[in-house]
């Protein structure tokens, strides 16, 4: 009889799609169970995976909703509680945010074995307080930051999960620039303002100097309209979208990206040999992304600017001097291919389950 196994996500897609990358390398040697809260849900494809809702409140710091939080969060334990319970669950995957709170809990009372997973370079602050009743914390880095040092043995080391899709998807690995110069934007799900703002003006004003054309992530649908009316009107190419399950089809098609750096994007970014610049939103929590862009950086695979430092006259510059002068170009991406070399599924579906089954 397969082993019961339960991988509990929710909120951004930074913590929801790296769920289902899990749910895929497991499904086939485990009976898997899938749990989410409304935000997560808007990730996953309901047609393909089966998830039970159990719906997380949002922390706050607003000391006149806390009866109704802790009511809300109540209610949340026992439902996490009688799911694991009822469905024999043997062991918890959780992929942290405040949404594993209940569930963490749940398996920890009823003694089940727990595993969490870090995709950033800081470890959150759900998984820091289930370190300590975890097998394992599963990440992409040895030097997770604000992690404790008596755990650091917990540490289980994995390349960036991609989904299978991806690793299917052929990549274009020739050293050779487009014309027009194809640049990708994407702004991700928070401060994407940002972008539509101040990066679409920078695109504008490239398009002067140089031939380009952009494919960009816009998530308000009435923004998009704007842009592509400013677009076609500076003459520039353009395919704005929303969010896209199969923005990996895209990344062949570009030379060049602008991203915030969250840990799914640019883990993606970096296997088709996408050169990108990382800004990273200035409000994330404990400010990962900035550690995951220096993390990146420091080994010469992008290039990071905070968005305080921002001018809009220095980034068109750079893209300039980088096409004109492009051995720093070509240098990103052979660090890319080299770096992503063991990345593969085989290699990280057999590290996964030998995990999984130890004792």
């Amino acid at each position: 009889m397969k082993k019961k196994l339960l991988i509990s996500t929710g909120g951004s897609g930074g913590h929801t799609i790296p769920a289902i990358i899990l749910y895929e390398h497991l499904k086939n040697d485990f009976d898997i169970f899938l749990t989410t809260d409304k935000r997560g849900a808007k990730y996953i494809n309901k047609n393909i995976y089966n998830y039970k809702l159990i719906e997380i409140p949002r922390i706050s710091k607003n000391f006149f909703k806390l009866p109704y939080l802790l009511l809300c969060l109540i209610v949340s334990f026992f439902k996490s509680f009688f799911f694991i319970k009822k469905n024999n669950i043997e062991v918890l995957i959780s992929t942290g945010g405040y949404m594993s709170l209940p569930l963490c809990l749940s398996a920890k009372i009823l003694k089940k074995k727990i595993y969490l997973f870090e995709p950033n370079t800081v470890i959150g602050r759900s998984n820091k307080f289930f370190i300590k009743f975890s097998e394992k914390i599963i990440s992409y880095y040895k030097n997770l930051k604000n992690f404790p040092e008596k755990y650091k043995n917990k540490i289980f080391l994995i390349n960036p999960l991609l989904r299978k899709k991806i690793y299917q998807e052929k990549r274009n690995l020739e050293n050779k620039v487009k014309k027009p110069f194809t640049i990708l934007i994407i702004g991700g799900s928070q401060g994407a303002e940002f972008f539509d703002n101040q990066i679409s003006t920078l695109m504008i004003d490239l398009s002067k100097d140089l031939e380009i054309s952009i494919i960009q992530q816009i998530t308000d649908e009435s923004k998009k309209k704007q842009l592509k009316e400013k677009y076609t009107e500076a003459g520039i190419i353009n395919d704005l979208f929303n969010f896209d399950e199969k923005i990996f089809q895209k990344y062949n098609q570009v030379d060049f990206a602008i991203t915030r750096s969250g840990a799914s994007t640019i883990s993606e970014l970096i296997y088709f040999n996408v050169p990108f610049v990382a800004i990273p939103l200035p409000k994330s929590k404990d400010n990962h992304q900035f550690y995951n862009a220096k993390e990146y950086s420091d080994q010469k695979l992008c290039w990071l600017v905070n968005q305080s430092d921002y001018k809009k006259e220095n980034l068109k510059e750079f893209i300039l001097n980088l096409i004109q002068n492009s051995d720093n170009y070509f240098e990103k991406k052979n660090n890319m291919i080299k770096f992503s070399y063991q990345n593969t599924w085989n290699n990280i579906n057999q590290k996964l389950l030998a995990l999984i089954n130890e004792n």
